[in-house]
């Protein structure tokens, strides 16, 4: 048998062994990084630096999502608020609240709120807030009712199959413009205009990659 194989394929199980067990460690390390709270799981609420509850400004108060999230027509994401942002309510409201510490120090250092994100796709995956927004693809349908949260969580899966469920069928999904950050709003087809949703998405030529290098650029 020596004379059929090497002495050095002695080690040939060894190393066998050590590459499917760093093969394995490198596919669990990925698989547990991407399966995380913030990309998949339904509920994920991290604790915020500051307690802003959206269940009272954007619910109660009424104030429109683009207020805080100012870019989220014209940009591919929808922005974080800087303190000035805040602090024009709240240089003569609250003033004193410790609640509002952070933002208080953010505004006067000019060091950013350090947010917790919780809508956090992964750097291979392309979404851009500008296009759905302005075809009619309310907030609602990826991040919830989010009027009514206290804190904010993911209401979504944001998975690669949930996306291509609205990219196969986007009639299903649209709002009329007007309401597209009414989130109390109903879509065309819950309101039993489904003819009109078609047409709107014919119109508006609205055609939802599906492909691969539609979302993965």
């Amino acid at each position: 048998m020596s004379k059929i194989f090497p002495k050095s394929a002695n080690a040939l199980p060894l190393q066998i062994l050590i590459f499917l067990g760093v093969l394995g460690g490198v596919a669990a390390a990925g698989i547990t990084y991407y399966a995380t709270p913030a990309y998949l799981r339904v509920g994920y609420a991290p604790v915020q630096p500051v307690p802003f509850d959206h269940s009272l400004h954007a619910g109660q108060l009424g104030m429109d999502c683009r207020y805080c999230h100012a870019s989220v027509e014209k940009s591919a994401t929808s922005s974080v608020p800087a303190a000035q942002t805040c602090m024009n309510c709240h240089s003569a409201i609250k003033t004193q609240s410790p609640l509002l510490e952070v933002v208080r120090q953010s505004y006067q250092t000019g060091e950013a709120v350090p947010w917790v994100k919780i809508h956090n796709n992964p750097d291979y995956v392309y979404f851009n807030h500008s296009v759905h927004v302005n075809r009619g693809v309310s907030c609602v349908e990826c991040h919830g009712k989010v009027n009514e949260m206290k804190v904010v969580q993911q209401a979504q899966p944001h998975s690669m199959s949930w996306c291509l469920d609205c990219h196969r069928n986007p009639a299903a999904r649209i709002r009329d413009p007007q309401d597209v950050y009414n989130l109390d709003s109903l879509t065309l087809a819950a309101q039993g205009r489904l003819d009109e949703a078609k047409k709107f998405v014919e119109h508006a030529k609205i055609m939802p990659p599906t492909s691969c290098s539609g979302c993965h650029r």
